[in-house]
């Protein structure tokens, strides 16, 4: 009887812990979600570790199209810090598709007309937004790594068979049977039994423990499309049917895979400690991976749509929670003229233009039919403009929101060429990584006029890495060649020689600086015509130099502007 008792009370206790585990576990993510919800329209507070973007970027590497934002332009333009500012997904596909379609223009007028319609559907129906915010959650991150670094490395797994496992089982059945007969023997037998199947059990656990969280994933994965398949959501109707379709195809997985989920760690569930015992003697979950293994490797596909129609429901969210937070009067929706550029189209305007990273900025307006070259002194806003300007080009193409009043322009492929430097290890000087920067666009032009298409590039102080007679030569025909009826370009320079042997193909323009007293003071407007004031010199006295440094430079760059030559008298 008191055995009865005491097993009675074991199980009441357990009981009782699980609802409590239960319970503190429901209040936790209610709270969660409710400041997921509150957190819509405002700027994310995430902090990213230092090799995060490297994983969140494998959805981008796995699906490479033509004509994506390359390397060297998301590099200068410094997307990653605006990817960041835009990120409020709540999911690991959210955060890769996100990438993904801040890389990836739409070219296409169908399929940025339904991403625009996604994007406005859940910003205009707050309880079907917060219904796939909540299914989103479920499905969480993946922690270190990306979902498809471990799809690519299943197939080095091989064949794995669970025949060892089995027997290892029927060793420890045999043990307790022989128990019957003799239980000292049977007792070592069982410890010598057990210790063996752990010890193989840590073996195989280490080889496929990696595996694991995509596999546990794949299954937050099934389940948030079966519960976003369920619901009423007309403005993701046909997402919801390839979910549901994917669902279908793979529920056997979910059979494969109970024992998987049910002992993960950090679920909260207290039976988990109790298994764990029991999943290293008898292989369970060893067992079960292998079954999922040959499920997974049949169903690539599905996980990739899933991946990919989740994350593309989720990024819309944050487009839409990105807006919100910009305010209605400081984005626009661009206006996009599509087809080819046959017709010399190459009209682009763009009003109350800013930087999205800037807290405070100064905003500016350009309207040009073709190359636009900038002027002005260090630190003037030349090259803040050029990358305000590209980066809203950019937005207009991924993510239909601009940081601007208004932006019309013809669908453009962007390159840009600005913040290089030289590569130590791989050999080379400023100067090769600056041509081989600038020929990569010289080439794209080439291309885009044999498909009728149109580039905008962006060019920061070009072969600023040699002399300055070769500088101005050499300069001034690579900005002749993209100035070409197919190519819109930007570019900013010190050398004012050049509005004058480029007024036939550029619009000019300037920043400026104003030096009041011993201070300094930098409006950021962009100005009309080429830079007509010098201030460098003035500089170096606002900044304390040499009362005699900067009187014998303003005599000698006097003296060249007057005579043309150089000559320094200073000290006669």
């Amino acid at each position: 009887m008191e055995y009865i008792v005491f097993a009675g009370a074991i199980v009441l206790a357990l009981v009782l812990f699980m609802a409590i585990e239960y319970l503190n576990s429901r209040n936790y993510r209610k709270r969660i979600l409710e400041i997921l919800y509150r957190s819509y329209g405002m700027p994310p507070d995430r902090e990213y570790k230092a090799d995060e973007m490297a994983h969140i970027s494998m959805y981008y590497q796995k699906h490479p199209v033509k004509n994506q934002i390359d390397d060297i332009t998301w590099n200068d333009l410094d997307m990653d810090s605006i990817y960041r500012k835009i990120n409020v997904s709540c999911s690991a596909a959210g955060d890769e598709y996100l990438y993904y379609r801040l890389r990836t223009p739409i070219y296409e007028k169908d399929a940025m007309e339904e991403a625009q319609e996604r994007i406005a559907y859940f910003a205009e129906h707050e309880t079907e937004r917060r219904d796939m915010q909540r299914i989103l959650f479920g499905l969480g991150r993946m922690g270190k790594y990306s979902i498809y670094e471990y799809l690519d490395n299943l197939d080095t797994l091989g064949e794995r068979k669970s025949a060892g496992y089995f027997i290892g089982d029927l060793l420890i059945f045999a043990c307790i049977g022989i128990m019957f007969f003799s239980v000292p023997v049977g007792m070592l037998a069982l410890l010598a039994a057990v210790c063996h199947n752990i010890v193989g059990y840590f073996k195989e656990y280490r080889e496929i423990e990696p595996y694991l969280t995509s596999f546990r994933y794949i299954c937050r994965l099934l389940e948030g499309a079966r519960q976003s398949g369920r619901r009423t959501i007309p403005g993701i109707r046909k997402e919801q049917e390839r979910l549901m379709e994917c669902y279908r195809g793979m529920r056997s997985f979910l059979g494969h895979t109970w024992l998987l989920v049910f002992t993960e760690k950090g679920n909260g569930n207290p039976l988990s400690v109790l298994t764990d015992y029991l999943r290293m003697i008898f292989y369970l979950d060893l067992i079960q991976f292998n079954q999922a293994l040959r499920a997974v490797r049949g169903h690539m596909r599905e996980i990739d749509d899933m991946v990919t129609i989740l994350g593309r429901i989720d990024a819309a969210i944050a487009i839409a929670s990105y807006r919100q937070c910009l305010g209605r009067e400081e984005w626009c929706m661009p206006s996009l003229r599509y087809g080819q550029a046959a017709d010399g189209d190459r009209r682009l305007t763009i009003e109350k233009l800013y930087h999205p990273l800037l807290d405070n900025p100064v905003k500016n307006s350009i309207d040009t039919g073709r190359g636009v070259l900038i002027t002005g002194s260090n630190a003037s806003g030349k090259s803040t403009f050029l990358r305000a300007v590209a980066v809203c080009a950019l937005m207009a193409q991924t993510i239909h929101t601009c940081p601007a009043k208004r932006y019309e322009a013809p669908i453009m492929r962007i390159y840009s060429s600005m913040s290089l430097k030289d590569d130590l290890l791989g050999g080379q000087s400023y100067y090769m990584v600056e041509i081989t920067s600038v020929k990569r666009i010289l080439d794209e032009v080439r291309i885009a006029k044999k498909e009728r298409a149109l580039v905008l590039c962006f060019v920061d102080e070009v072969l600023r890495g040699t002399n300055t007679v070769e500088r101005i030569a050499a300069s001034t025909q690579i900005m002749k060649t993209l100035s070409m009826d197919n190519a819109i370009c930007f570019a900013a320079t010190h050398d004012v020689e050049l509005t004058k042997l480029l007024d036939h193909e550029y619009d000019n323009y300037h920043f400026e600086e104003r030096i009041e007293g011993d201070d300094i003071f930098f409006p950021y407007q962009l100005m009309s015509g080429p830079a007509v004031t010098r201030n460098a010199i003035a500089l170096l006295k606002v900044l304390g130099y040499d009362e005699r440094i900067v009187k014998d430079a303003e005599a000698m760059a006097e003296g060249f502007l007057t005579n043309g030559r150089w000559e320094d008298n200073a000290g006669q």
